[in-house]
Formats: C-alpha cells, sequence, structure tokens
C-alpha cells in the first residue's frame, strides 16, 4: 500500500517545508513538567489533551509543545512499547488495494493504536488516508491536522543539522516519520553520538544535508526507569 505509505509525505511537505520556522526552542521539560500539573494553569495538561483529541484548531504553537512533549510525563508513555495491534495493520498494509470493510478494520485497528499511543503518526496517518477512501472529510481532516501538530511541535524545536539545534522528539519512530514526512530518504545509517544525540544520516538531497541530529533524553530517561 504504497498510498498509505506516503501520504504523511503529501500532507507534510504541502503544510510545513524545511526551514518553515524562523527561530527555534528547545524544550524546558523541566519548566513543562511543572505547567502541566498546575491545575490552575492554562497549561494543565488534561484540559489540554483534551481540545487535542477534539482537534481544537486554536491551540497555539506552545500549548501544542506542552501537549507533545507533556505527553513524556504521563503514566501511559511508553516509547518502546510494542504493539499487538500494529501487526493486524500490517496484514492490511501488504494488499495491492483496501475494500471499504478493509478501511473500516484498520480504522477500528488505529484507534485501538492510538489509545495506546496517541502520537502514533503512522496509526494517524492510517486513519486519515482511510476516512479519505470513505470520503468523510470531516474525520480525514481531524486526524490530518493531528499530524500537522506533532511536526509543528517538533519543528519548533531545532532545524536538525547539530547536536545543537538537534529535534526534540518524544519516540524515536518521529525520527523516522519527519525525515519521510520533509521528503528526505533515509540514508540507512542511525547512531548514538557521545553527548546522546542520536543521528540519521540522508541519501544525498537537494539540501546538501547528510543527517539529522534528534534529542531523545525523554525516551532513553523512560528506559533508564524500567531498567532499575
Amino acid at each position: 500500500m504504497k498510498q498509505l505509505i506516503t501520504m504523511v509525505t503529501v500532507m507534510i511537505t504541502f503544510h510545513c517545508s524545511y526551514g518553515q520556522f524562523e527561530s527555534f526552542e528547545r524544550p524546558d521539560y523541566d519548566a513543562i513538567g511543572q505547567d502541566i500539573r498546575k491545575k490552575n494553569s492554562g497549561f494543565y495538561y488534561q484540559d489540554l489533551f483534551d481540545r487535542y483529541l477534539r482537534g481544537d484548531t486554536m491551540l497555539n504553537l506552545e500549548e501544542k509543545r506542552h501537549i507533545y512533549y507533556g505527553y513524556s510525563f504521563q503514566d501511559k508513555y511508553s516509547p518502546y512499547g510494542l504493539s499487538l495491534y500494529s501487526d493486524s495493520v500490517r496484514v492490511y498494509l501488504q494488499k495491492d488495494s483496501l475494500t471499504d470493510d478493509d478501511c473500516r478494520e484498520v480504522i477500528r485497528l488505529s484507534g485501538l493504536l492510538l489509545e495506546e499511543s496517541p502520537f502514533d503518526l503512522r496509526a494517524l496517518n492510517y486513519l486519515a488516508y482511510c476516512y479519505h477512501r470513505l470520503n468523510d472529510p470531516a474525520h480525514e481532516s481531524l486526524y490530518g491536522s493531528r499530524i500537522m501538530f506533532v511536526f509543528d511541535a517538533i519543528m519548533s524545536s531545532g532545524d536538525g543539522l547539530s547536536e545543537e539545534t538537534a529535534f526534540y522528539v518524544i519516540y524515536v519512530s518521529h525520527e523516522y516519520d519527519l525525515v519521510s514526512a520533509l521528503d528526505f530518504q533515509f540514508g540507512g545509517q542511525q547512531m548514538l553520538t557521545k553527548q546522546g544525540y542520536d543521528y540519521l544520516s540522508l541519501e544525498p538531497n537537494r539540501f546538501g544535508i547528510d543527517g539529522f541530529y534528534f534529542d531523545v533524553s525523554r525516551c532513553l530517561a523512560s528506559l533508564d526507569r524500567i531498567m532499575k
């Protein structure tokens, strides 16, 4: 299902070409962690998260950053977890084409994936695509806007060209999703630098960029807690 795989790329490159943000700001995890716990704060997490689920188009960039990065402080956050539903969806992705009934089942399975991981970009992509196939523009727009939301937050954190300006992500899978969404090709090399940044090489491209750096500190912190 090449259409499913490329849907995110088409949507995101149209929405935010590389270099969209004129300035970047690293997420201050300590401040975000404090903000989202204050019930009288405009950044109280449950209130913001409910707005995200409703597809609230009035969320500003700072609110998006608190929702995305703030999720790494939630009990359900599991950046290295594997879902059984992913294998079930994969069965449909291997088909040459999807029937309407197939699309409905992908929608059901993708919804279960999002219950486990609400920022799963691939599940959001499957939902947007299948609702498009079923001629349901309202739901297609809802899930498409959630994809844009995640990339807005990530791309506001850096340009990925150095460790000092790395993209900040809370899932390793988002590294590869961003590379694809910006219409780059993964170059086959992935490594963790001495400073703890993830580096992905890129195939030769018109920007002359060799690779992108990603801050995965929240992923690593979660892994440390699991290993203790």
